[in-house]
């Protein structure tokens, strides 16, 4: 899928932008799921396993954040990542084992759609080597005005930053001040539907408020390599599961190839989610519960 120009840029920048990521016939499919979905959350009056909701959110007026895990809400959005373009990119990146980590739509209201403050996804979730990604799949054109994804190119090769608030308490998002955080190299990522966004876990991003009267819908797939494994809070969740649930989670998991009972260990630069927000659950939690500093003009 990929060439090696691309594969050589992704490596070098830490972000990629591909296009026609699905065929028109799946967007089609997509687009119809997602509103679906908007639509069945207008009863919802507090966020829950599905959905995050946005200020405003109403029965006549369904604001929401984010829709959660939509590969658990319908199988099509687990399809679509099995069975498209986005396969072969993953492969062309990471190689022939993969795994997903998890899975998001985030949805941002028109109107002032809360915007994801500037973070790298690897000071979630550290592993033992970095052969991580996210895809950003946009289902509807993102534009300037509605709240597009933003990137620091050759982030990921740099320093972890801290994502700690003046107490020292994780709250997802990095100090704007920080002197290794330059806003000012930032890209902007905007594209027609059916275009695609990847960017490195370890690449800082982030995206405005949605100032538009329409929806941003981009569905991101995290994934990583199969050789890469947790380095916080596996032995928790192997001990609240069991070992066999466990193993059969991990099995679910798998988008390509098998699973490998060897992990590939790098010596990279982790910091720990610790301590944790008040709240958590999703980014905007975190963010707003830890009191992140925003980069972004008011």
């Amino acid at each position: 899928m990929l060439s090696r120009e691309q594969i050589d840029f992704y490596n070098e920048n830490g972000y990629l932008m591909v296009e026609n990521a699905v065929t028109p016939e799946q967007l089609k499919a997509l687009q119809e799921t997602t509103y679906r979905l908007i639509d069945a959350s207008r009863p919802v009056t507090e966020t829950n396993d599905v959905y995050d909701l946005d200020d405003g959110h109403s029965p006549d007026n369904p604001r929401l954040t984010r829709i959660k895990l939509p590969h658990k809400q319908d199988p099509l959005y687990w399809d679509v990542l099995k069975n498209s373009a986005i396969t072969e990119v993953l492969t062309d990146l990471l190689g022939p084992d993969t795994l997903i980590q998890t899975s998001k739509l985030n949805t941002k209201a028109p109107g002032g759609g809360q915007a994801v403050e500037w973070h790298q996804d690897w000071a979630f979730y550290p592993h033992t080597n970095d052969s991580m990604l996210a895809f950003g799949l946009m289902l509807e054109d993102v534009n300037e005005s509605n709240g597009p994804l933003k990137v620091i190119p050759g982030s990921h090769r740099g320093p972890v930053l801290a994502h700690t608030n003046a107490d020292g308490v994780f709250c997802g998002a990095v100090d704007p001040s920080d002197p290794d955080f330059h806003l000012d190299q930032a890209v902007t990522l905007t594209g027609k539907a059916g275009s695609m966004t990847v960017h490195h876990a370890r690449t800082l991003h982030g995206s405005a408020p949605n100032t538009s009267d329409r929806n941003r819908l981009i569905l991101f797939y995290e994934c990583h390599a199969a050789d890469a494994w947790p380095i916080l809070g596996a032995g928790s969740y192997i001990h609240s599961l069991g070992q066999r649930a466990f193993y059969a989670d991990l099995q679910d998991r798998i988008v390509t190839g098998k699973l490998t009972m060897t992990p590939r260990m790098e010596a990279l630069p982790i910091r720990l989610p610790l301590p944790p927000a008040p709240q958590s659950g999703s980014i905007f939690k975190t963010q707003k519960s830890g009191g992140a500093r925003s980069a972004f003009a008011a």
